[in-house]
């Protein structure tokens, strides 16, 4: 194994380590959450976006092992730019929202929507900077089949998640007065 795929199998790794610890973060947030008042709400997309996620990493490191891709320096350089900016934009998310941010769906007249950060323009920025970083993940190794499988499968994961999370947010008058008018994931576009 030559020393790029090493150290992609580690950014993998760790990629993997980091949602383990938002999951800790997204957990007390939800019990808070839950103890000024709001609920979960069921959300049959959840196990998909959990096996979406493994699958999006494992299968681009098994892909990139079994199928010795090569790093192309040029797309490998663009990936890692969009992997990086799409992180800053994934913190920034979870900054605006503080205890806010959850990665279940937690719904409640008293739960604060924010209007500051990218919420400023979009109404769901979290689901486009994670769309992108998907996107990034593999292209940094060429893993092609994992990029392309992977992207299909993020939208109909995403639309079904949307969906959910969209019609517990529209019970909240504060919500529609506040998003009810902008895009969800790119500003200008519609």
């Amino acid at each position: 194994m030559g020393v790029t795929v090493i150290g992609y199998l580690l950014l993998l790794a760790v990629v993997g380590f980091s949602r383990l610890m938002e999951l800790r973060v997204s957990r007390r947030n939800q019990r808070r959450l839950e103890a000024a008042g709001a609920h979960e709400v069921r959300d049959p997309s959840l196990p998909w976006m959990v096996a979406f996620h493994t699958c999006v990493l494992l299968g681009a490191a098994f892909e990139v092992v079994v199928f010795d891709r090569p790093l192309i320096p040029w797309l490998a350089c663009l990936g890692l730019v969009l992997f990086v900016l799409t992180n800053l934009g994934r913190w920034w998310v979870i900054q605006t929202l503080g205890v806010n941010w959850t990665v279940r769906v937690v719904a409640g007249t008293e739960h604060k929507i924010s209007a500051a950060g990218p919420f400023r323009w979009v109404r769901h920025p979290n689901y486009a900077f994670v769309f992108l970083e998907m996107i990034a993940l593999p292209l940094i190794h060429t893993a092609m089949w994992t990029l392309v499988v992977g992207t299909i499968a993020h939208v109909f994961v995403l639309r079904k998640r949307i969906m959910v999370e969209e019609s517990a947010l529209r019970r909240n008058p504060e919500y529609m007065a506040e998003m009810g008018g902008k895009p969800r994931f790119v500003p200008g576009l519609f």
